[in-house]
């Protein structure tokens, strides 16, 4: 896909996303999402940390290309978080809701990490974005210890 095309394709999504909680019809619906979300974030960032850290061989272009799509998958989880979804099928502790300042300020710190990944990716540097997926990781992996269930 050209890339214009490419990008105004992304804000579509990035646009259908933000509506999301208004409408989901169930619990169970927003729960299904977040946790879709999350599958499509951590298999994009899986990609590019995969390159980044050697286990696959280096692509430039491949990272760039999947870092623009992780620039949308990773806004898409936050607005399945919504009331009503801490009990059902998830792993979601019920801190987040009783402590959505800290849960909110780790999801910024996540999403702040991933944007500079993005950045990194895109200068074809494999130092710069591997050090920027350990950012990534680490923000991720403080959110997960503190509100995610095993």
């Amino acid at each position: 896909m050209h890339r214009p095309f490419r990008h105004l394709a992304l804000l579509a999504i990035a646009g259908l996303a933000l509506p999301a909680a208004a409408q989901f019809a169930k619990p169970e619906d927003a729960i299904k999402y977040r946790k879709s979300g999350m599958f499509l974030q951590a298999t994009h960032f899986g990609r590019i940390n995969a390159m980044a850290t050697g286990k696959v061989p280096w692509d430039a272009k491949a990272v760039a290309d999947t870092a623009a799509v992780l620039e949308v998958v990773s806004r898409l989880p936050y607005a399945g978080f919504v009331e009503g979804t801490d009990k059902g099928e998830t792993k979601a502790k019920p801190e987040i809701w009783t402590e959505r300042d800290k849960f909110n300020a780790g999801a910024t710190k996540a999403q702040d990490e991933i944007v500079k990944l993005i950045a990194a990716a895109r200068t074809g540097n494999q130092d710069q974005v591997k050090t920027a997926a350990g950012a990534v990781g680490q923000a991720c992996k403080g959110c997960h210890d503190n509100y995610r269930r095993e």
